[in-house]
């Protein structure tokens, strides 16, 4: 490996096992699995196969979300996937999400069991079958799938960049931090105008919309992801920051953010869920 100054990209590129920083041992160029390893499947409808990572934390707080409301069919059973583990390799979870990303939902309250993954996808599927989370009218649902597709968008550029070369990469490196700075600190203005005249995403009403960007950007103006709230001159958002904390005081939330967690304050903690009691 060599550092930032001195690299030419050969001809034709070849994989460095041992290139890539924290998650080198997981990263490959290929897909498919690497060992034969069943799911667990639980007793209730919904079987969510996760880690509390932004992306896992959508999930998990749409089916708490969804409990909230009294939607029994959306009680569910959370299984642990360890990305730094490999497990997400395994021959049952490549069958749910081929491309070997939490997190990935079976609905097995249908025959045969359907399959959802990509968090977005599966935030879409959840309010599409049970009819809420999504405004009624014709353009607050256009207003809510624009800020769910937007974050889909969004966050590779905070998450595989930023996140990566700030906090992850072997070594610091100035200009994808740079770069990534910037395209974040764009982003959390994008989200300051939009805010200073909604309550929400989409308007009024609470919705998935705010459901998929809170885990990364909530969570990033709070000071919770990648120790970089300093760095980005987080309360310079006072728009964000009051609709961050707004949503972080929602017990669904507070419930959803816990579930697949393995790091942290032992009470924040729980590395599978089977029931409300276990989180409760």
């Amino acid at each position: 490996m060599t550092d930032n100054n001195d690299y030419t990209p050969p001809k034709i590129w070849t994989w460095d096992a041992e290139s890539g920083g924290k998650w080198a041992s997981i990263n490959r160029p290929i897909a498919g699995a690497t060992h034969d390893k069943s799911l667990p499947v639980g007793k209730h409808p919904m079987q969510l196969y996760s880690l509390a990572t932004p992306n896992g934390q959508k999930a998990a707080i749409m089916l708490e979300e969804l409990l909230a409301l009294g939607i029994k069919e959306a009680e569910y059973d959370a299984w642990l996937i360890d990305i730094g583990e490999g497990t997400q390799f395994s021959s049952g979870f490549v069958e749910v999400n081929p491309n070997s990303k939490i997190p990935a939902l079976l609905d097995t309250s249908s025959l045969p069991p359907i399959r959802v993954f990509e968090s977005g996808a599966i935030l879409q599927y959840l309010a599409d079958k049970f009819g809420v989370l999504v405004p009624s009218d014709a353009k607050g649902k256009a207003e809510c799938r624009n800020w769910l597709f937007w974050q889909m968008g969004a966050a590779p550029y905070l998450g595989g960049g930023f996140g990566h070369f700030y906090a992850y990469a072997p070594f610091k490196m100035e200009y994808p931090i740079n770069r990534f700075t910037m395209e974040v600190k764009r982003q959390l203005d994008v989200l300051d105008r939009h805010l200073a005249e909604h309550q929400y995403m989409a308007g009024d009403e609470y919705s998935i919309a705010d459901i998929a960007i809170w885990p990364w950007y909530g969570d990033l103006v709070l000071g919770n992801i990648y120790d970089a709230a300093e760095f980005l001159q987080v309360q310079e958002y006072a728009h964000v920051q009051r609709w961050a904390k707004q949503i972080a005081q929602r017990p669904a939330v507070q419930r959803g953010r816990r579930v697949n967690r393995t790091w942290g304050e032992e009470h924040e903690q729980l590395a599978e869920r089977h029931s409300a009691a276990d989180l409760d």
